[in-house]
């Protein structure tokens, strides 16, 4: 299994010490984290993209040169790339100049984004098509990454006439599908034969397993080759006690929490807001405590899920850099070398 970076770039006061970071320093800690986990032997980098709001990182592949120039080894990603938004000309056109100054490091997780629905009109779409406009726009950006002279018919974008999108990626550039909540994402990735990235920041690792059962049964009925991969994403924290990282991490935990549903409810009235309940989160979207705690836990989802990557997200709520750089090490010297395999 690899571990990874997730980092979405929420720009918030550290409820501890009450500093709040420049978006220059917070962009630049993008990049110091990223350069940190290539150093500790993390597997990718994965960026979030948020438009309109305190998540302050929307342009996910300007930050992703910046990271290949100065990292050797990382694979370069998103956490997710929001392609209902965006269009997949301008999109195969940016991965694709990412993946051709890194030497062809880069990989894309998409997410269809409804989840933050004012986010369409942003755009000047209509929310209700969300899943129609994920459809389209991932089936297109797949071809222009896969192939030269493409023709579509007009849909929900105009057509396109024996259009090649320039430059071409160094080679086959992967494209993950981010979703685990609706069956019709997770037939979607099977479909396409794409790797699949639960958004398991929101419930335990548990309560995704009939969703992962119900994609690995139907990419192998469709015939792609390969096996089918599965990926997950956390909350996580890690010190040299268990009592330290909690200590260290829950205030911070709390403040963005508690941020995020206030975030949710102006983006997408109406929907759920998700109480901060402790030991609930630290016991299944969260995992923090010692390394060695970190790894039975990381082992536990390995062998409900059964992983093939996990992305941790550590600079949540207002984490300093310098412990954000700390965990860092500490995983590539005490976690990476011993993940289940």
């Amino acid at each position: 299994m690899e571990l990874s970076l997730l980092t979405l770039g929420d720009l918030l006061d550290d409820p501890v010490t009450g500093r709040r970071p420049t978006e220059v320093e917070r962009h630049r800690s993008l990049v110091d984290q990223a350069v940190a986990a290539d150093a500790a032997g993390f597997a990718s980098v994965h960026l979030g993209e948020h438009h309109g709001s305190d998540y302050h990182l929307s342009c996910p592949p300007v930050v992703l040169a910046a990271i290949a120039e100065r990292t050797e080894h990382i694979r370069l990603s998103t956490g997710v790339a929001l392609v209902a938004n965006l269009d997949p000309v301008r999109m195969a056109e940016d991965y694709a100049t990412v993946d051709v100054l890194s030497g062809g490091r880069v990989e894309i997780v998409v997410g269809r984004g409804s989840f933050f629905a004012r986010t369409f009109d942003f755009f000047g779409q209509d929310p209700a098509a969300s899943a129609e406009l994920f459809d389209e726009h991932l089936r297109l950006l797949l071809r222009l990454l896969r192939e030269e002279e493409v023709s579509t018919e007009a849909g929900l974008r105009p057509a396109l006439d024996a259009f090649t999108s320039r430059p071409r990626p160094v080679g086959p550039l992967p494209v993950w599908v981010g979703g685990g909540a609706s069956t019709r994402t997770v037939d979607l990735a099977a479909e396409l034969g794409s790797p699949l990235m639960l958004p398991s920041v929101f419930a335990t690792p548990a309560a995704f397993v009939p969703m992962v059962e119900r994609y690995r049964e139907r990419i192998a009925a469709a015939g792609h080759d390969g096996p089918p991969i599965v990926g997950a994403c956390c909350h996580a924290h890690v010190a040299d006690t268990t009592g330290l990282a909690r200590e260290r991490f829950v205030p911070r935990y709390r403040h963005y929490w508690d941020w995020v549903q206030r975030l949710v409810a102006d983006f997408t009235p109406g929907a759920p807001a998700l109480p901060f309940d402790e030991e609930e989160l630290l016991g299944g979207p969260a995992i923090v405590g010692s390394p060695e705690a970190f790894l039975d836990t990381v082992g536990r989802w390995h062998e409900t899920l059964g992983l093939d990557r996990l992305a941790c997200m550590f600079d949540l709520g207002g984490m300093p850099p310098g412990m954000v750089l700390e965990q860092i090490g500490v995983l590539g010297a005490e976690v990476v070398p011993h993940l289940p395999s």
